[in-house]
């Protein structure tokens, strides 16, 4: 089973918390430009 969606499909929805404690929902931003950045060893040690 592949959780992965294809490229160029649109994102599934998904919910993520925002720096102001609030959480942002992809689906509240439809039709704007949205870019979303990983930072996988922002908080690690090392």
């Amino acid at each position: 089973m592949n959780d992965e969606p294809e490229v160029g499909s649109a994102a599934p929805d998904f919910t993520l918390p925002a720096h102001t404690d609030r959480e942002i929902r992809l689906s509240d931003l439809r039709g704007r430009k949205v870019v979303l950045l990983f930072y996988v060893f922002d908080f690690s040690p090392g």
